[in-house]
């Protein structure tokens, strides 16, 4: 197969599973991807989603050789134009250019191993961003250093990404998916509707004024109060106090 699907406690671990083609994307994994994404969504049990890659090395993007892939409404790559409800991590080794690229940015979290490179290869070919990377990659790095990356396919180290706010956990190569699982473990231990809530309301205010963004954290906010009341009452029995529980880095 060449995507798997794997629990690990809280988490479900997707996994591209082509090390010989640098888990390039055809047809058959794009469909696998959009099938394992949507398993994830479906289980109560699955908190939290880990996109990885098998052999050291993230995704190159599409497989060339094969240019088999066909464009459905979920994206070219399988998944990169829906949602899931849950919170999601790319944990990248190696190359994530491309589509691969894109699909780490599909994911809400990045961790990366500091032998990571990630960049707009497809620039040297004159194949688009067609999978969410011209509107995803400013609203994560800011507009400047996007059209950089866009503009110019350059390579970006794991380094110089961690830096831009590209990648949000840099570790040791080889670590990455052991800190995406951490990571995990910390968020799923978290008030899950509440977080998931605000997760949304980020999405949902994206593009939209402040006027407009405010009304719907207002009205999501007001959804959840009952954990909110909950919440404070485990406070005042003395849980959680300096800070206590909260993810530090």
């Amino acid at each position: 197969m060449s995507v798997r699907y794997q629990r690990v406690g809280n988490a479900a671990v997707i996994t591209i599973d082509r090390p010989e083609r640098r888990n390039a994307i055809d047809r058959a994994t794009a469909e696998a991807l959009l099938s394992a994404w949507r398993s994830f969504d479906a289980d109560p049990t699955a908190l939290v989603g880990i996109l990885t890659g098998a052999g050291g090395c993230f995704c190159a993007g599409v497989d060339l050789l094969a240019l088999d892939l066909i464009e459905q409404a979920e994206g070219w790559l399988g998944h990169s134009r829906p949602t899931v409800s849950k919170p999601t991590i790319a944990a990248v080794a190696g190359y994530a250019v491309a589509g691969g690229l894109e699909l780490a940015l599909w994911c809400d979290l990045r961790v990366a191993g500091a032998d990571a490179v990630f960049g707009c290869y497809e620039r040297r070919f004159g194949v688009p961003l067609a999978d969410g990377g011209t509107q995803r990659l400013p609203r994560v790095v800011g507009l400047g250093r996007a059209l950089d990356m866009i503009l110019t396919g350059r390579p970006v180290d794991a380094e110089e990404a961690w830096r831009m706010g590209l990648v949000n956990r840099l570790v040791p190569a080889g670590a990455e998916l052991e800190e995406a699982l951490r990571l995990a473990e910390a968020l799923a231990a978290f008030p899950q509707e509440t977080m998931r809530s605000d997760r949304r309301c980020v999405y949902q205010g994206l593009g939209r004024s402040l006027e407009e963004g405010l009304a719907i954290e207002a009205a999501a906010a007001r959804r959840v109060l009952g954990d909110a009341v909950a919440g404070a009452a485990r406070f005042a029995a003395g849980e959680g106090r300096s800070g206590a529980g909260v993810e530090a880095g």
